[in-house]
Parts: structure tokens; C-alpha cells; sequence
């Protein structure tokens, strides 16, 4: 709010968070403010040389988010992240940008990975994400009219009862590879089977 004095020209405010809580000691704990803002109308002068009137407003998300941890209202569980779509060649980027509108269209959250890297840096971002599924549109897909998808859920499940590397390579756990026009119901049922 200090830093703010320089240029509001009329209310300020702030936004208090009231909640009661108590940390990991039993001691009660104050959030105190979660945000504020005011009027400031001479700070839109100074770049455009017109008095305009304006109000801002902003909070601390890592506070919040504190806060939120706090209650008890904090998911425990990261969120899930969107399908990845595995980019392997720029020449392709239609192909790729065209399955995660295909899912996006269908209400299955998608992305197409934008980076340069290979595909196992690609992989490895799409378990990061925690996302339910990878979908593979190397040149031979494309060319043959098909699409693999990784269920990562699946292969992840599937991993932890594999001793040897060659039998993961050869097994290729929660992996399917199919027509392209079933892109969209194989999807749905690994993201449904995730939630």
C-alpha cells in the first residue's frame, strides 16, 4: 500500500483475510492482507498526458494460496494437466495444433508441446504436468493415417511391476496405436478413467 501513496489520488483500500486458523504448533495465525488498490487517476496522465479516471486492485497469490493450504481447502493432489501433443517436426506443427483442437473441441483439455526438444524431454514435461495421456503424431502415423496414444496413467502403473528395461521397450505398457479418427474416443476414456 506504501508504494502506492506515490500516485492514488483518491480511496484506497485493502482486503483483509479474517480467517481463523491456527499452524502446526497450535499457535493462532493472522493472514492479515491478502490485497488492495486504489484510485490513480494522475498515473494514467503520466504515460498517455490525459487525466483518466482509474481504479486497480491486486492480491498476493502466494498468500492466498497459504491461506488456502491452511483451511484445509489446498488440493492435495496436484491438478491434472492437459493431454500433450508430441511435437516431432515443425513441418507437422498443423497435424499436431489440429488433434488438440480436435480434443479441446470435444472438452478434453489439450496442448501441443512447443519446445524443441526429443521426444523423451517431451514425455517427461507430460508426467511432470501429470497428464492422463501423450498423443504420438510421428511422420509414420501421419503417413499411415494412425495415432498412438500413451496412457500415462496406465504405463506409470504398469512400470512399477517391471524389472526389465527390454521387456518395458518391447511391452510398450498403456501404449495403443489406432485409426486417427479414433483419437478422440480413446482419449475420453483414459481421461475419464483418470478422474
Amino acid at each position: 500500500m506504501v508504494r502506492g501513496l506515490e500516485y492514488y489520488t483518491g480511496a484506497v483500500f485493502e482486503a483483509e483475510l479474517l480467517l481463523k486458523t491456527v499452524d502446526e504448533r497450535g499457535q493462532a495465525v493472522a493472514f492479515g492482507s491478502m490485497g488492495g488498490g486504489g484510485r490513480y487517476d494522475d498515473l494514467v496522465a503520466r504515460f498517455t498526458g490525459e487525466r483518466t479516471p482509474a481504479t486497480g486492485f491486486s492480491f498476493g497469490v502466494s498468500r492466498l494460496a497459504s491461506a488456502l493450504r491452511a483451511a484445509g481447502k489446498a488440493q492435495g493432489v496436484a491438478g491434472r494437466g492437459p493431454v500433450v501433443v508430441i511435437a516431432f517436426d515443425q513441418a507437422a506443427m498443423a497435424d499436431y495444433f489440429a488433434a488438440a483442437a480436435e480434443l479441446r473441441a470435444s472438452g478434453i483439455a489439450a496442448e501441443v508441446y512447443l519446445g524443441a526438444s526429443g521426444m523423451k524431454a517431451q514425455m517427461k514435461y507430460a508426467d511432470r504436468r501429470l497428464s492422463p495421456a501423450a498423443v504420438i503424431l510421428g511422420g509414420d502415423e501421419i503417413a499411415a493415417g494412425t495415432v498412438t496414444i500413451k496412457d500415462l496413467d496406465q504405463g506409470r502403473a504398469l512400470a512399477s511391476g517391471l524389472t526389465d528395461n527390454k521387456e518395458w521397450r518391447e511391452g510398450r505398457p498403456g501404449q495403443v496405436t489406432a485409426p486417427r479418427g479414433e483419437l478422440v474416443a480413446i482419449v475420453r476414456k483414459i481421461v475419464e478413467a483418470a478422474q
